[in-house]
């Protein structure tokens, strides 16, 4: 199969807005690709065909404000192998608590501190490595939750990517845990992290989108790591899946979206606690639905 990278150097001051504009289009074919430590980031997709990148980057760049500079573009047919193996130097290790997230390819070298626990993860293509803001805001949260009210709860990943959620609320200790994402070859990459890291039995991954995947849910613990607007359209639905007492994480939210989103979920959590937080460019809400009685 022919893949052809496309791909743009933009300046670091640049991130935040291109972020914003890819997330008003709810545009799946671009990414922003950022090294962080040699301090420089791109615009990259993938694309079937070489006139198809164009016409996407066409499409984009006709709507990008004049304070987003976009370097000289380029777009080159990648080797089978190549563009398979594109995304793992932009997945680097990271850990929070005692967990830690590290791709399956640094296997043979990383030792892990004594009492941690490791997921081992291979996104491919799939959205969820953990470096990005977003998923750190949920994983924090689902640490927290763990540590301060035990694992008892069931655990359901809307959108699961990746698996990465899903997966780390099992190496949390959560017993009964599912994700769904309206991908298949998402659930597909999240069904091969899981028997990367012995986790088969335990995790349910299968394909639905916010409606089918919701039907019928009642969870302790929700994850919701998905745009905002999408969040604010479901909003009904994800409160409703949500047991007494129980925990609705959103996140995939810009800063200046917060608001909004607060907005379409306040007239259904009345009564309901609810938190954010900040980090870069993003932010998280965390409603707690209250106990009955």
């Amino acid at each position: 199969m022919a893949v052809f990278e496309f791909k743009a150097e933009i300046a670091l001051p640049a991130i935040g807005a291109l972020e914003e504009r890819l997330a008003e289009r709810e545009e799946q074919r671009f990414m922003v690709l950022e090294d962080k430590p040699s301090g420089r980031a791109w615009l990259a997709g993938y694309f079937a065909a070489r006139e198809e990148a164009l016409d996407a980057w066409r499409e984009l760049a006709a709507g990008l404000g004049v304070g987003v500079a976009v370097g000289e573009t380029v777009v080159r047919q990648l080797p089978d192998e190549d563009w398979k193996e594109s995304y793992k130097v932009h997945f680097k290790a990271w850990k929070f608590g005692r967990l830690n997230w590290v791709p399956v390819w640094e296997r043979g070298t990383f030792a892990p501190p004594s009492g941690e626990e490791v997921l081992w993860l291979d996104p491919g293509m799939a959205f969820g490595t953990g470096n990005h803001e977003t998923t750190r805001l949920v994983v924090e949260r689902l640490v927290a939750i763990a540590a301060r009210e035990g694992i008892g709860a069931r655990v359901l990943d809307a959108g699961c990517g990746s698996g990465i959620l899903a997966l780390s609320a099992l190496k949390l200790g959560f017993a009964e845990v599912a994700g769904f994402d309206n991908d298949p070859e998402a659930v597909r990459i999240s069904r091969e992290n899981a028997e990367l890291n012995g986790l088969s039995r335990q995790a349910d991954f299968f394909v639905g989108d916010l409606d089918s995947g919701l039907a019928g849910a009642e969870v302790g613990v929700l994850l919701a790591n998905i745009q905002a607007d999408v969040l604010g359209r479901f909003a009904s639905g994800l409160v409703r899946a949500v047991a007494p007492g129980g925990h609705l994480i959103l996140s995939g939210i810009l800063g200046r979206e917060l608001e909004s989103v607060r907005a379409a979920f306040a007239p259904l959590t009345t009564g309901w606690s609810v938190e954010s937080r900040e980090l870069g460019e993003w932010a998280d809400l965390a409603f707690c639905r209250p106990r009955l009685g």
